[in-house]
């Protein structure tokens, strides 16, 4: 998972660190080292569930809750969606 995950940062020209702790891995920015995302692997396949920073913790990072999808699309929705982005 974490080949994947450092392979679709370098695909996109990099700019997010990738480091694995504990349960899963925190995604932050390279140039302010600020967090953008942390993926929680669900041990279902390749599903994760996604948070965000919210300034002080991880937490939910949908408006009806955690997030949960196939790491692929996880990917494409912390890349795309600009509230992760918010302390980058």
């Amino acid at each position: 998972m974490l080949k994947r995950i450092e392979g679709f940062n370098q695909a996109r020209g990099g700019g997010v660190i990738v480091r694995k702790a504990a349960r899963g891995y925190t995604l932050l920015s390279e140039r302010t080292g600020a967090p953008i995302a942390r993926l929680r692997p669900t041990g279902n396949g390749d599903t994760v569930q996604v948070l965000w920073w919210n300034g002080e913790r991880w937490g939910a990072s949908g408006p009806l809750g955690i997030a949960t999808m196939a790491l692929d699309r996880a990917l494409d929705y912390v890349a795309n969606e600009p509230n992760f982005w918010i302390h980058g």
